[in-house]
Order: C-alpha cells, then structure tokens, then sequence
C-alpha cells in the first residue's frame, strides 16, 4: 500500500492554485488519516496475525501522513513562491516532510513564510502523536488481538 500511495503522489497532477480550499483540504486529510489509523486499530484486534498487521497499518498511516504534509508543502510553495528557503519539487517537499518527520532537521530546507511554519508545527505535533500515542495504541490493539485468540502477549 505504500508503495502504491507514493507512485500517487508523484503521478497525480498537482497543478491547482493553492487557495482556502487546500488548508481544508490539509485539515480533511488529517482527519482521514486519523480515520484510517482507527480503522486499522479495529482491523488489528481482529486479525489471525495481529503484529503483522500492526506493522502493515502503521506503515500505510505514516505513509499517508507524510504524503499528506508533502502535498501541502509541495502545493504552498508552487501557489507562493518564497514559501520555503528554496523551491520544491516534489521530491524536496517529500525530502522536507522526512526531515521534519524524523526530527533531523537539516536545515537545507526550511519554512520561510508563517503558513508553511504554522504547516511545519501541525506536521511536527502530528509527528509526535503518531509516534508515541499511535504507537501504544497499536501495541494494545496487538495485545487485545492476541488475548481474543488465546495467546499470550508478546
């Protein structure tokens, strides 16, 4: 599923203005994101191999998370111009999005304007909570799978 998300993002065109219409947009995604992850918790719990699945569901949700912010930051500096410290391909926004995400923050890259800082501060509290609380929630939805299944946990 991943695979197939990012081939996504780098054949969908992209070529809108950016507008009100792309925050709500950011804003709608993140919900959908959030859906997907509960969505996946379910699908855990039911599972005949719940850690298979947890890793198949965090991989798909941190995937469409970081697509997501990509897209964001990808649309911003093409709609205006200055956005960020240089301008972005798809690539440099995907690579921007991975720099923020992971918390390395090379600097090569950064926001220039209040929007794409404001964007860049969502995406890092974001980060944060699909780290550590997604986390946990996925490892108490194993647990939960594997005591609906009798065994012990892991």
């Amino acid at each position: 599923m991943a695979t197939g998300l990012v081939i996504a993002y780098y054949l969908l065109p992209m070529d809108q203005p950016l507008a009100a219409g792309t925050t709500a947009g950011l804003v709608l995604g993140l919900l959908a994101v959030t859906a997907l992850f509960l969505w996946q918790v379910r699908a855990i719990v039911r599972s005949p191999h719940p850690q298979l699945r947890a890793v198949e569901s965090l991989t798909a949700v941190a995937t469409l998370f970081a697509l997501l912010f990509a897209t964001s930051y990808f649309l911003l500096e093409h709609d205006t111009a200055g956005s960020f410290s240089e301008p972005l391909s798809r690539t440099d926004a995907l690579y921007f999005t991975l720099t923020v995400f992971s918390t390395v923050g090379f600097g090569d890259i950064t926001a220039g304007s209040t929007t794409a800082r404001v964007m860049t501060m969502i995406q890092m509290v974001g980060g944060i909570l699909l780290a550590g609380v997604a986390i946990r929630v996925v490892v108490s939805a194993i647990q939960a799978g594997l005591r609906r299944q009798g065994k012990k946990d892991p």
